[in-house]
């Protein structure tokens, strides 16, 4: 099949999130399974600085938009991407520094509409072989709200390609006015409750599910979770409608990039047959980053891990509310990197002035850090509000470092937690809280210093999360047979 995966971030040379992962490992673990990809992305700025021997292979003149621009297609070379690598060129869109999404003082680009509107008629003209002679895509993979309209695009086509839309993350909608709608001259046909019309503007992303031939989402639970008002964000009812055509496929994790056997981020390697001295090494490495000495104190104390956005979702404020129980209750120590709210990360700049024996922090993102973190850490932070798929939590039970999640969505699908009953048929690998709120935390966070006195246990459960193949081949089988 040729395969068109379409995406508004690629890491390595954009990525703000989970989706920049997803939408390079999907497509290479597919190339391995034999199919024809290309990855298809805007041609941000500093995605053309990166990459080499860039081409032309194709023009377009948009009839969509403010400005109607003409639009040009580059295929491009990148040292770490082995698919086809497609950008769709527009200067005036997508020739800005910085954020793919948003401006220097954190606001959305005044012209976003505009940006993926053209972005995703490109993709469609693309797919449905109109830009290179002898191409077209049997099958075009759409992702999240910047890539919504494509289906909708392809609908206007009469023997369009299979067009399958995965939501990553539901709370982000693409959310404009019915003034956008209308002065970037979409289809008026569009323009109904049963197609892109949502409480008086347009949403891009309630495109993708209405268009789509197939939806995803990325864990069997947020699955369900979406068809839910908790969680829906308003769609629970198009969506609810539409469970015939929505399926959860949990995402992977590339183990060639998050693997303590190999990682080059690491001081010192290691392994589920052989976890100490390698893990205790990391820890002493990553406290040596933040403290002038560390002592046998530190080490033998828990040192609890977190690498996130900053924001509400992530249950940030759970976690910061915590700290001073846990510190007045515990040997405990905490590894705190992130950036996002302002105020939260003051919150973590005062608590680190408050403990500084205690709480180290790095706001901000280094993914060398990000490894040492999930390598260094006995313990790793996520008490998510909601969680589509989570990653890290997979990069931590791979690094032997035992996740503490709330129940919900990717992470209910992938942690299980401590019992009598699971440690005894091997099934156990970390903790779970099932309410959001502090004091629910802090008890399932007394739970696991608990256990973690018991070192023999420890190791178990360290090698059960190790072992568990969270590799991308199974979720690229789910996606292939859905395609097919």
């Amino acid at each position: 099949m040729n395969i068109l995966f379409a995406s508004s971030e690629v890491w390595p040379v954009v990525k703000t999130g989970g989706l920049g992962d997803v939408a390079y490992s999907l497509p290479h673990a597919l190339q391995e399974a034999g199919e024809d990809v290309k990855i298809i992305m805007p041609a941000y700025r500093d995605v053309l600085a990166s990459c080499d021997e860039i081409k032309i292979l194709g023009w377009m003149d948009s009839p969509y938009g403010y400005f109607t621009p003409s639009i040009r297609l580059l295929e491009a070379k990148h040292k770490a991407i082995k698919t086809p690598f497609w950008l769709v060129d527009c200067q005036a869109l997508f020739d800005r520094p910085g954020n793919p999404y948003v401006n220097q003082e954190g606001q959305d680009w005044f012209d976003n509409a505009e940006r993926f509107t053209q972005f995703a008629w490109a993709v469609s003209q693309i797919a449905t072989g109109h830009v290179i002679k002898d191409w077209k895509a049997d099958v075009v993979h759409a992702n999240d709200w910047q890539c919504g309209l494509i289906p909708a695009f392809l609908e206007e086509h009469p023997e369009p390609p299979k067009r399958i839309f995965t939501i990553h993350n539901l709370a982000y909608g693409g959310h404009f006015s019915e003034q956008q709608f209308h002065e970037m001259r979409l289809p008026n046909v569009w323009w109904s409750s049963e197609g892109v019309e949502f409480y008086g503007g347009f949403s891009m992303l309630k495109a993708g599910i209405i268009y789509s031939d197939a939806i995803t989402t990325v864990s069997p639970t947020y699955a369900k979770e979406i068809c839910s008002a908790e969680f829906g964000h308003g769609m629970e009812g198009i969506l609810s409608a539409r469970q015939y055509k929505l399926t959860g496929i949990l995402n992977g994790i590339d183990d060639d990039v998050w693997n303590p056997q190999t990682d080059p981020y690491l001081p010192h390697h290691y392994s589920a047959d052989q976890v100490q001295p390698g893990k205790s090494d990391n820890k002493r490495a990553l406290l040596a980053k933040h403290v002038d000495h560390v002592t046998d104190a530190m080490m033998e104390a828990p040192l609890m891990g977190m690498v996130t956005r900053l924001v509400e979702q992530k249950g940030v404020d759970l976690i910061t509310q915590a700290i001073p129980t846990l510190i007045n209750q515990s040997d405990a120590n905490f590894m705190l990197m992130g950036s996002g709210n302002p105020y939260y990360e003051q919150v973590i700049q005062k608590l680190r002035d408050r403990y500084p024996t205690r709480v180290f922090c790095y706001l901000g993102y280094s993914e060398e850090t990000a490894h040492m973190v999930e390598a260094g850490s006995d313990v790793f932070l996520m008490p998510s509000r909601f969680e589509p798929c989570g990653l890290n939590q997979m990069y931590s039970l791979h690094y032997g470092t035992l996740p503490v999640v709330n129940f919900t969505g990717g992470l209910a699908d992938t942690v299980v937690n401590v019992t009598d009953e699971t440690i005894e048929d091997g099934t156990a690998n970390g903790f779970v809280m099932y309410s959001a709120d502090t004091n629910a935390f802090i008890a399932t966070m007394q739970h696991m210093l608990h256990l973690y006195q018991d070192k023999p246990l420890w190791e178990r459960l360290q090698q059960t999360g190790m072992r568990k193949d969270f590799g991308w081949h199974n979720s690229a089988s789910q996606y292939l047979s859905l395609y097919h």
